[in-house]
């Protein structure tokens, strides 16, 4: 279970475009990290998307990094068909949700299953987690996400 204040564990993987990427990539900036649940679902897409259309008040203080356990075909399509500006990353093996803690066993309509916990995490300039949102509600978190980036 990781807490602000915590050392944010390092990754790498790969984007929807294919190319790698780590969280030692953005030393030196704080970076929005969030993870959705499934490119192309209703919830995921308007929080992706509200990411998108404040991309470029936020980028003056971050770099947003978005994360679902989808391949790179699935986040390649979803990108491109939201004209999403930053990359959404792949954990297809599920070893960076597991080491933030995000892949949880959820239940829905009395049936129980392992999947995603909408969660965000704001990582400081030297990697150290600042703010962490938990069961996200999404109308409203990315100004939730401005604020603490102030």
């Amino acid at each position: 279970m990781l807490h602000e204040g915590d050392k944010a564990p390092e990754f790498s993987t790969l984007d929807s475009t294919g190319q790698s990427v780590s969280l030692k990539d953005f030393k030196g900036k704080n970076v929005v990290l969030y993870f959705f649940p499934k490119a192309n679902t209703p919830g995921c897409t308007m929080e992706t998307c509200d990411f998108r259309d404040e991309y470029g008040d936020i980028r003056k203080r971050a770099v947003i990094l978005g994360m679902s356990g989808d391949p790179i075909k699935a986040q390649s399509s979803f990108s491109t068909k939201y004209h999403v500006p930053f990359p959404l990353l792949c954990d297809e093996d599920k070893k960076i949700l597991k080491a933030y803690g995000v892949w949880k066993e959820k239940s829905l309509y009395g049936r129980k299953f392992m999947g995603i916990e909408r969660t965000t995490f704001i990582i400081d300039k030297n990697g150290i987690i600042k703010k962490i949102f938990p069961k996200v509600k999404v109308k409203g978190h990315v100004a939730e996400v401005i604020e603490a980036l102030k």
